[in-house]
């Protein structure tokens, strides 16, 4: 998950709402408890006391300021993106106020508790111990898949060329393979690229993508932050958000309350969560964990090693509730994400799937 429309910030900064222009902002604190589990119902959450909007003019307001944004070039997208976010978070409401969304900030309010391994699995993850793990199966498959093809190909040069053009040709060949594990031992983000296009042939890993990026939108959606744009592209598959719960210049050292991070920590598990469900191993975790790393570092009072743990744990699993309570929807903006639809159009997909019985 990315949330910096540009690519020069991090996820957290523009999650935490960091903007260069405001100095002065009022933050709004995400209610929370400690002690029982977050279980609300999308019928039960108090409506903004707005002026009621249909779907029809909700989603034209929102078609039309979203995808003025993605019009512009990268450099303007984040500035634009701020910008907007009272408008869209106004015409949400709105459209609220009118019952023509259900799960736009449909959990107003999380809690907390200590979560077990075998409390995962009950809500759908496949293999709890993958998470937090590293993983380097794209890696390894990228290595094999270049050592055996370069092999192969020497081998038919070396028997097809004549005389000392088969035996050159045959060492050249076989120097890639050498050249790329040599890159990957000393630089290997210079291989990122190479590695997820590799990945990319597997009809499996493009899903994988569409799933890990579409969570983070729906959970963020679930929450109440809205959605700037997304990418699924190669090496830039993210989610931009607008503007999260807090909403007040932040520095390096700012503390964040345990409330606050709450909603923030189940934003940057939701991808994990999502993967862990689908399959036996989580690929697309290495940046999800590093963003919720730089919240967990900022808590306040500060976490022990132990309950960053357990906080990390119980928002894979929140995520992963919200997710299979809300599976058609997933579904649904996962489809409609791997084919390129705008963001007002994974609104609507998100919006039109069945309620949760």
């Amino acid at each position: 998950m990315r949330v910096n429309a540009e690519g020069t910030s991090s996820n957290l900064d523009a999650i935490l709402g960091i903007t260069a222009e405001k100095e002065e902002e009022e933050e709004v604190v995400v209610e929370a408890k400690t002690e029982e589990v977050a279980t609300p119902d999308v019928e039960s959450n108090a409506v903004p006391d707005v002026a009621p909007i249909s779907a029809t003019e909700g989603y034209a307001k929102l078609a039309a300021e979203l995808d003025a944004i993605s019009q512009l070039p990268p450099s303007e997208r984040g500035e634009a993106a701020e910008n907007a976010t009272g408008t869209v978070r106004a015409v949400l409401n709105g459209m609220k106020a009118a019952g023509e969304t259900n799960r736009w900030d449909c959990y107003p309010e999380l809690t907390r508790k200590n979560v077990f391994p075998n409390e995962l699995n009950q809500v759908g993850v496949k293999n709890s111990d993958q998470i937090g793990a590293p993983n380097n199966t794209n890696d390894f498959n990228f290595i094999v898949g270049v050592t055996m093809s370069t092999s192969l190909l020497a081998l038919i040069v070396g028997v097809t060329l004549p005389g000392d053009w088969g035996a050159f040709g045959s060492y050249l060949i076989g120097g890639i393979s050498l050249a790329v594990l040599a890159v990957g031992s000393t630089a290997p983000g210079l291989l990122v690229v190479a590695i997820d296009r590799f990945a990319r042939i597997s009809p499996e890993y493009r899903n994988r993508i569409a799933r890990h990026e579409a969570a983070h939108f729906l959970v963020g959606y679930m929450l109440g932050t809205p959605v700037a744009g997304y990418s699924l592209g190669l090496g830039t598959a993210h989610v931009d958000f607008q503007q999260a719960k807090l909403e007040r210049k932040v520095d390096g050292n700012i503390s964040i309350s345990e409330q606050t991070m709450l909603p923030l920590a189940c934003m940057s598990m939701a991808g994990v969560a999502a993967e862990a469900m689908a399959f036996e191993d989580v690929r697309g975790q290495e940046g999800d964990l590093r963003d919720l790393q730089r919240l967990l570092n900022r808590a306040d009072p500060k976490l022990s090693a132990q309950a960053q743990q357990q906080l990390t744990r119980w928002a894979v699993w929140q995520s992963a509730g919200m997710l299979k309570r809300h599976e058609k929807a997933f579904d649904a903006l996962t489809r409609a994400m791997e084919e390129g639809a705008t963001v007002a159009e994974c609104l609507r997909a998100i919006e039109a799937a069945p309620k949760p019985e």
